[in-house]
């Protein structure tokens, strides 16, 4: 029961986090969802760091990593929301603004979680 409130409870935190940053950000550049990308981004690079240290020397315990890479991360990140905007694009024929949304999104976020786990790797 324990591992199911932490999960609640992170993923509500992440929720609202993430509808504060998109909300304030996404109005910025239209053709880009600026402030979806940057808590997809965030997130990829949290769960680098998460996984990086639960790896190293277990220095994170299981109901961290359910409390901050299950609930706050599942819940600040959103893949429907980047599939949602995609499409959007899309279908104001705005492939070339899709293609950038798409391909940013997706390398800077396999950086990210490589740089959390490079991080890690230093400490």
């Amino acid at each position: 029961m324990k591992q199911f409130l932490l999960i609640f409870l992170g993923g509500g935190v992440g929720s609202f986090l993430r509808y504060l940053i998109s909300k304030a950000l996404n109005s910025y550049y239209p053709n880009f969802y600026l402030g979806t990308f940057l808590v997809n981004i965030l997130g990829c690079f949290i769960i680098g760091l998460l996984i990086g240290l639960s790896v190293k020397n277990n220095y994170i315990s299981e109901n961290h990593v359910l409390l901050l890479g299950t609930g706050f991360c599942g819940g600040f990140t959103t893949f429907s929301t980047f599939a949602l905007e995609s499409h959007l694009l899309l279908k104001e024929h705005s492939l070339l603004y899709m293609s950038a949304y798409l391909g940013a999104s997706i390398i800077a976020g396999i950086l990210a979680i490589a740089l959390g786990l490079y991080i890690c790797k230093l400490l």
